[in-house]
């Protein structure tokens, strides 16, 4: 399966009337504004992938994507840096990331035969700490109890490395401490 934007179809077809052929004959569907694929389902992360390649699941997508939490976000939620450009998707919140903190922690895993950007458990896991004052004490108690259950798999090296860069790092490293390990 391939997903084009409208001007990557015209180089492969030569035109817009090879274009509206191949559609009519249901060679190649209209996915989204500017987006097409040679097939007429497409994954949502597949989507997001081609229209947002910099971009990083994050928070409540994340968290549900290692199984942190049973609770479906209602958004995918991603990434970017402070200076992108403002995603208009209803179905997407966009997180904006401090450019230096940008690519710490970010990974590639496959979900739903997706290879998609994430950022791993120990950013995942600084990132929930950071902004515990916003998430529901229910929602953040489920994440950090299921964080317990794995803490033997996650490496306090890169917490530790990951915590370096940000300003309050003493005071998440010892929340961490104190919450998970």
């Amino acid at each position: 399966m391939c997903l084009y934007f409208y001007n990557e179809l015209e180089k492969k077809l030569k035109s817009n009337y090879q274009i509206k052929k191949a559609i009519n004959e249901e060679k190649y569907f209209k996915i989204d504004t500017n987006l097409y694929s040679d097939k007429k389902y497409v994954n949502s992360l597949e989507i997001i992938n081609k229209k947002y390649p910099e971009g990083i699941i994050t928070m409540d997508s994340a968290f549900y994507y290692y199984n942190l939490t049973d609770v479906v976000p209602d958004y995918y939620y991603l990434a970017t840096k402070r200076n992108n450009t403002r995603i208009k998707d209803n179905n997407i919140k966009q997180v904006f990331i401090q450019n230096d903190l940008f690519d710490f922690g970010k990974t590639e895993i496959i979900i739903e035969n997706v290879k998609i950007n994430i950022y791993d458990k120990e950013r995942m896991l600084i990132e929930l700490v950071r902004k515990r004052n916003s998430v529901a004490f229910d929602y953040y108690k489920e994440i950090i109890e299921n964080y317990r259950e794995i803490k033997d798999t996650l490496s306090t090296k890169k917490i530790a490395e990951y915590i370096s860069n940000f300003s309050i790092e003493n005071h998440l490293y010892d929340v961490i401490m104190k919450e998970v390990f």
